[in-house]
C-alpha cells in the first residue's frame, strides 16, 4: 500500500518478509544510539543475526510486522506486536529511522498495525516505553485508548486499547522509536 507523508514523500507499506533480514540489519545500523535505545532498551553495536532473523519470521496472525519501505526500497520503519494467548494481549513497538521521523509516519504505521490486530480479532495491546520518550508516549495516547498505565525504573508499561481511525484524535504525529520485545 502506497501513503504520502506531511512532507509529501511516497513510502510503500507492506507486511515484513524472511527475505527482510538485512534489510532489519541495514535499518538497525542507520538508527541514531538515542532511537535505538529507545527501541531496544540498550544499544548493540549491530543487530544480532538471530535477533534480525527471529524479527522477520512472523506468521502473520499472533505474530506480525508492517515495514515502511523509502523510494530507495530500503526499510525505513516497522511496527509489529507479538501476541500473548495467556494475557490476552499484544505486545507492541515501533521504530522509524531518525532521518524519517516527525513526518507522520509513526502516526500510520501504528494505525495500520493496529487495524491488522483487529482483523484478527486483537484488540488489547501492551507498550513498554521508557518513561522519558515523550514522543512515543504521546503518540500512543493519541491513536489508543489508554487503560492502565503504570511506571517502573523508568520504563512506562501501557495497556491499550484500539481505536478506530476515525476516532483517533489529533493530527498525525510521529515517535521515535517505541520499545519492548517484538
Amino acid at each position: 500500500m502506497s501513503v504520502t507523508l506531511r512532507d509529501g514523500a511516497t513510502i510503500m507499506l507492506r507486511p515484513i518478509r524472511p527475505e527482510d533480514e538485512r534489510e532489519l540489519t541495514a535499518l538497525y545500523s542507520g538508527l541514531s544510539p538515542e532511537t535505538a535505545y529507545q527501541r531496544f532498551f540498550s544499544v548493540m553495536a549491530r543487530l544480532p543475526p538471530d535477533w534480525a532473523r527471529i524479527l522477520a519470521n512472523v506468521d502473520y496472525d499472533k505474530r506480525m510486522a508492517i515495514v515502511a519501505v523509502a523510494p530507495s526500497s530500503r526499510l525505513i520503519g516497522v511496527a509489529r506486536y507479538d501476541y500473548d494467548d495467556a494475557a490476552k494481549e499484544a505486545e507492541i513497538a515501533l521504530v522509524v529511522q531518525d532521518g524519517w521521523q516527525g513526518k507522520g509516519l509513526g502516526t500510520i504505521l501504528l494505525r495500520e498495525l493496529l487495524a491488522y490486530a483487529a482483523t484478527k480479532g486483537i484488540h488489547r495491546f501492551r507498550a513498554y516505553v521508557l518513561g522519558d520518550n515523550r514522543r512515543m508516549l504521546d503518540l500512543l495516547a493519541r491513536t489508543t485508548q489508554v487503560l492502565d498505565r503504570s511506571t517502573e525504573r523508568g520504563i512506562t508499561s501501557l495497556l491499550l486499547a484500539h481505536l478506530p481511525a476515525r476516532d483517533a484524535a489529533g493530527p498525525g504525529g510521529d515517535a521515535a522509536a517505541g520499545g519492548g520485545a517484538p
